[in-house]
């Protein structure tokens, strides 16, 4: 089932926060994403035309953490796979912003199935955020 508006179907994803001003900074000011509907409780955000809603819900659980490549990858997370130069455009924007990385920018898997640029941050509720760029797009879902 897809859309008029997108060829592919868009996710919609759900998440809590603990303070919704500082939602809107980080996602509209510091990501850069278009803000949809809101209320009190809620904002409606763009993500490359996915739907992302923050939800305030000040007692929300603690993240928890695998280990992948060395790193301590923190779950659960979401993002977006970029192209490679819109991840370094991120890159860039997110450290000009200040925002401290959970996993700093760097090249995951390095020669092998599935070589990533990927980084790890935490919105100012703590949610994971993963933004990834494949060194070949058609290894997304390699084994």
């Amino acid at each position: 089932m897809t859309t008029l508006d997108s060829p592919i179907p868009r996710f919609h994803l759900a998440i809590p926060v603990d303070d919704l001003t500082a939602a809107r900074k980080f996602y509209g000011d510091v990501l850069g994403l278009q803000q949809g509907r809101s209320d009190e409780q809620w904002v409606d955000w763009n993500l490359q035309g996915h739907q992302v809603v923050t939800h305030l819900a000040p007692d929300r659980m603690a993240a928890l953490h695998n280990p992948v490549d060395g790193h301590d990858v923190p779950v659960p997370h979401f993002g977006l796979i970029l192209t490679i130069p819109e991840f370094h455009k991120l890159s860039e924007r997110l450290h000009a912003a200040g925002v401290e990385f959970v996993i700093e920018p760097y090249v995951r898997f390095a020669g092998e199935t599935g070589e990533q640029w990927t980084m790890f941050l935490l919105d100012p509720a703590g949610n994971a955020l993963e933004f990834k760029a494949f060194a070949d797009d058609s290894q997304v879902f390699a084994a």
